[in-house]
């Protein structure tokens, strides 16, 4: 597996790219934003994931994000920052990125999140696209759809999304849905659940549908249809 990482704190860089070789990942190091492009866009390189640090000389990760998202590279990208708002979190996923990582954080961690980007459930894989209650999501694409609008979903946005439109109004449990789309990583917190059913809301909240994910008290979650 290849990564590029791009962080301009050096030092922190050297310890990330040292923890990324023991767990025998091939790692590409760029300091600045400007760097970052021309790796992550450069013909000869496919990296299996890109480690996105915000905060960048030159041209800031926001702005990376969002090129390499408008020349259509898909490679999933964890960002890593300081910034540990929500709507800072809100502001990267809506760029683009598949997940994001607060410093400081453990390597622990780091590699927990690398393994959920890079694993692809199998059954996600086959369908092309799915529909229910009037929403239509893209697999591909991560295209979700309602009547006249649509939004474009992260990596895990559209995996999440994607249990919950294959079995229309039947609860899923918060283990379910961290097994099914983080691949059951014990590192890997079942916070990410609530907060990515957070993200979620807010996306079919812009397409103006009748469609929510409820929350059973004590069991999980449910896509349905509201009157």
């Amino acid at each position: 597996m290849r990564v590029l990482l791009v962080e301009d704190d050096k030092n922190l860089a050297d310890v990330v790219a040292d923890h990324l070789k023991k767990e025998g990942y091939l790692a590409d190091w760029c300091p600045d934003g400007e760097q970052a492009l021309s790796f992550a866009l450069h013909g000869e390189f496919s990296y299996d994931v890109i480690l996105l640090d915000r905060m960048l000389p030159v041209i800031d990760g926001l702005t990376v994000l969002k090129a390499i998202r408008q020349k259509q590279l898909w490679t999933p990208v964890l960002m890593i920052t300081g910034l540990s708002q929500l709507e800072d979190k809100v502001d990267g996923l809506d760029c683009g990125a598949d997940d994001y990582l607060v410093k400081p954080f453990h390597m622990k961690e780091l590699s927990a999140r690398i393994r959920a980007l890079i694993r692809r459930p199998a059954d996600m894989t086959a369908i092309f696209e799915l529909s229910a209650f009037g929403l239509t999501l893209d697999t591909e694409r991560r295209r979700l759809s309602c009547k006249s609008r649509a939004v474009l979903l992260t990596g895990k946005e559209s995996e999440l999304l994607q249990v919950f439109m294959k079995e229309p109004e039947r609860v899923h449990s918060r283990d379910e849905l961290l097994w099914k789309v983080w691949g059951g990583f014990s590192e890997v917190e079942a916070g990410n659940v609530d907060s990515y059913i957070h993200f979620l809301r807010k996306r079919l909240q812009s397409l103006d549908c009748k469609v929510k994910i409820r929350t059973v008290y004590g069991v999980g979650y449910r896509l349905e249809e509201t009157p």
